[in-house]
């Protein structure tokens, strides 16, 4: 259980440690770049070390599309609200990922709507209501922070039958290195436009960084597949919860943000959606 709540934990820090980062004048580009390039080689040298075994060529390269394409966009578009809303905010609406993966598994891999998971996408979509109108952040921020959740949910959908029978560890390097790919291409063509890179321009801005790259990318992935090795997909999953939790909190001990009463109750319904399909998930599973 303490591997997966500082998994989560770290996961949620990273919405906080990316205002720190771009209040040091550092651009989505360059945070994203490093935060995969300094992860990525880091797996590959755990990945080496644990002996982990990567799947075919042909496997490996539809991984990697999926990482250079899926998660690059997620990525773009949690990055790109930060800057429009509040990381608390964010955080919430991103976690609505779970309920979208419900109905495209749904639309897409025929799995039925039980009453449980209809109950929980009602609870969510009430939330997502009082959350995006309680009257904060910007409509471009929260639009993003939904997108993120949207093309979150379509990486989930699709990994899930491109990584069949693949270790895990092997599909995080992979996703990691086809991301510094994708973000290294368009540095040079940004650059090759007049619009170089943005880094920070103090030592509190690079530890902001590297925190991202360390703490919320490499800590909070392996830590996870060793709570996930021990407790199961379903107690993990319920476990994660915590992540919007932990944003909501560092967002308003450190940066001084505030939610309305409606913010919090949709905040509340949110999570209370995705805990319920989880907990339900995990009976049924085991």
């Amino acid at each position: 259980m303490a591997l997966i709540a500082v998994s989560a934990s770290a996961f949620g820090a990273m919405a906080i440690f990316a205002r720190g980062a771009t209040a040091a004048g550092t651009d989505i580009f360059a945070m994203l770049l490093f935060r995969f390039f300094i992860a990525a080689v880091l797996l590959v040298v755990w990945s080496r070390l644990q002996g982990v075994r990567f799947p075919s060529r042909r496997q490996s390269l539809h991984i990697a599309l999926m990482g250079g394409v899926g998660y690059v966009g997620q990525s773009l578009c949690f990055f790109g609200a930060l800057q429009y809303a509040q990381a608390s905010l964010v955080a919430l609406l991103l976690y609505l990922y779970p309920v979208f993966v419900t109905i495209l598994a749904a639309v897409f891999l025929r799995e039925r709507l039980t009453p449980v998971k209809l109950g929980a996408l009602a609870l969510c979509s009430l939330g997502t209501a009082l959350t995006v109108g309680g009257g904060q952040g910007q409509p471009l921020g929260m639009a993003l922070a939904v997108a993120a959740a949207l093309i979150y949910s379509g990486y989930i959908v699709v990994g899930a039958r491109l990584t069949r029978g693949v270790d895990a560890r092997a599909t995080a390097t992979l996703v990691c290195l086809a991301a510094t790919v994708s973000f290294a291409a368009m540095a040079a063509v940004r650059g090759a436009q007049g619009m170089p890179l943005h880094w920070p321009a103090s030592a509190g801005g690079w530890g902001a960084l590297s925190a991202i790259a360390v703490c919320s990318t490499v800590v909070a992935i392996l830590t996870f597949f060793a709570g996930l090795q021990r407790l199961g997909a379903g107690r993990a999953s319920m476990l994660s919860t915590l992540e919007p939790v932990v944003t909501v909190l560092l967002a308003a001990m450190l940066l001084g943000e505030t939610l309305t009463a409606a913010q919090w109750g949709g905040g509340v319904l949110i999570v209370a959606g995705v805990v319920w399909l989880s907990a339900r998930g995990a009976s049924s599973n085991g």
